[in-house]
């Protein structure tokens, strides 16, 4: 489920007509190495990074609405949100996201409305426990996406994303720089293994109209 090959973001139709859209069906989780350029790769991870140091990141919540509370034993990343126009690397990543969310809709018929994104940064230890990305109350998330931010990572260093496929082996997915991972939010348990350095990422969701 691997791409051969890396290749540009403007390929996507291409890659989704080879991989993730066979993936997704079969699979239920697609993997995909080199998806952003190693430019814009750096400068996310850069204002990742500026982000973290300036203190605009928060401790993430479990939970929605009223329910919601910081629970570090249980999910221990710092988040950002995405909004377009606040940054040029920014606004290429979510352009590429919506080019992806067209492609998935054409192969898929998901019915994809729009896409939701933050920074995910997890210091050395954080981890986050086995869960679903879809709420019990909200079935508007459809696709789950990750896009990992770090250079050079080596498996020994941990923060692996550990996905458990209903009825098969768990697989665990090293959070490589420009790696974009897919799953279906409703049905793929999953979970962060702790790492001993920094790990950074970009998760999202694209959602469906309810």
């Amino acid at each position: 489920m691997l791409a051969a090959t890396p290749l540009a973001p403007e390929y996507v139709s291409e890659i989704l007509r080879l991989n993730i859209g066979d993936d997704l069906t079969e699979h239920g989780w697609s993997q995909q190495n080199c998806f952003l350029t190693e430019e814009l790769t750096i400068a996310l991870a850069a204002e990742c990074h500026l982000l973290n140091d300036d203190g605009a990141m928060k401790l993430a919540g479990v939970g929605r609405g009223d329910d919601q509370a910081v629970r570090p034993t249980i999910r221990g990343d710092q988040i950002a949100w995405l909004k377009a126009g606040q940054s040029i690397a920014c606004d290429r990543y979510l352009q590429i996201m919506e080019n992806l969310r067209v492609a998935l809709n054409r192969t898929l018929f998901l019915g994809l409305d729009e896409y939701e994104s933050h920074f995910a940064f997890y210091s050395p230890g954080a981890s986050y426990l086995k869960h679903l990305d879809r709420f019990r109350d909200d079935d508007s998330r459809t696709v789950s996406v990750v896009i990992y931010l770090n250079p050079d990572w080596l498996p020994e260093q941990g923060g692996a994303l550990r996905l458990h496929p209903e009825g098969k082996c768990s697989e665990d997915i090293t959070p490589t720089g420009s790696r974009l991972v897919l799953f279906m939010s409703a049905d793929m348990l999953h979970e962060v293994l702790p790492a001993t350095r920094d790990r950074m990422s970009l998760a999202g969701w694209f959602r469906r109209r309810v």
